[in-house]
């Protein structure tokens, strides 16, 4: 099994829960309490991301890179080519769809991606703080490795202040008795997410020789999903990012993103095509599912509410597999193989 395929798999499910999460929410008016899977998979599976990007920066970088002024400077176009086209095409998107005039230093801080670091919180579509937290980490990245590498009492300390930022929010900064949606900011804050970020690179660098029998790695990755079903937590999805569940629902998606990257099987074709499909597409997916849905609404809205709505959400996710299918094939692989070249 080659590992990338198997993070792919991940992270295109991963993105398709975000996305039936939204769809969900956004037609029932509502949000999905802290008990049940779809609360956790709004909450965790932005958190599954973080770590597979990790994992897999880890894997195709850390052999590569001294870290180098070259290899840096590398590193960051490939970054560049890779998120800055489809960040730009989502943003002007959205405000053209929504037809709002942006601040003009706002406008500057998403196209330049330096967001994620100055105001997370102002973006013009729903996902897109998320992509400025992985800029964010894509700057620390180059560290993890020359720390691991040269430094490695630095990176241990790194590795505490980084995990010590994790529980100062989680216990400190958010608090239970508000709701998620009242603290949205602090939430999304990147020093709140790094450490997950970190973890990732964390287990590509432990685990990446460690042969893990499949018997063994099925029992840690449904033990994980299991876990993360059905761990007792009510309440709002504050709930799951808070205190001591912040730690053990962290846990459980570790042992998911471990057992999906030492799958060590191949799937049938059957499953693999459409798996390893919705993984290559899972950042137009995630980025462009919102536009979608908005963009029908304003064009088919009043049409669309006299469908069954079983059959309007499948018509969405249609809509939405195929906008993002291609967008990647031919916008987001254009750039990419820019990169390359």
């Amino acid at each position: 099994m080659n590992r990338i395929y198997s993070l792919d798999y991940l992270r295109g499910l991963s993105a398709f829960g975000i996305m039936m999460t939204h769809y969900l929410s956004w037609t029932a008016g509502g949000i999905f309490m802290s008990d049940t899977f779809m609360g956790r998979t709004t909450v965790y599976a932005v958190a599954i991301f973080y770590m597979l990007s990790g994992i897999a920066l880890y894997h195709v970088y850390y052999d590569k890179m001294v870290p180098s002024k070259t290899d840096v400077l590398l590193f960051a176009k490939k970054r560049i080519f890779r998120i800055f086209p489809l960040l730009w095409l989502t943003n002007f998107a959205a405000i053209l769809l929504f037809k709002k005039v942006p601040d003009p230093f706002d406008l500057f801080l998403n196209l330049s991606g330096l967001f994620g670091f100055f105001k997370w919180d102002v973006t013009y579509s729903a996902g897109i703080w998320s992509i400025g937290n992985e800029l964010v980490f894509y700057f620390f990245f180059p560290f993890f490795v020359l720390f691991a590498k040269s430094f490695k009492p630095l990176m241990l300390l790194l590795c505490a202040v980084i995990f010590g930022l994790y529980i100062y929010f989680a216990f400190i900064v958010l608090t239970p008795d508000k709701t998620l949606g009242d603290q949205w900011k602090n939430y999304i804050n990147p020093l709140n997410q790094l450490f997950l970020f970190l973890l990732g690179f964390l287990t590509g660098l432990f685990f990446h020789k460690v042969k893990i029998k499949t018997a063994t790695n099925t029992v840690i990755l449904l033990s994980g999903f299991v876990l993360l079903i059905f761990y007792p937590a009510y309440g709002d999805p504050i709930i799951l990012v808070t205190g001591v569940n912040r730690l053990v629902f962290t846990f459980f998606i570790f042992l998911i993103c471990l057992g999906f990257y030492k799958m060590s099987f191949d799937l049938p074709g059957i499953i693999h095509k459409p798996l390893k499909l919705m993984g290559d597409a899972s950042y137009s997916l995630y980025l462009l599912h919102p536009l979608v849905y908005y963009t029908l609404g304003m064009v088919a809205g009043e049409y669309l509410a006299n469908w069954n709505h079983i059959l309007r959400f499948a018509f969405l996710l249609t809509l939405a597999f195929a906008v993002s299918f291609l967008v990647y094939r031919y916008f987001e692989r254009y750039f990419t193989k820019k990169a390359a070249g």
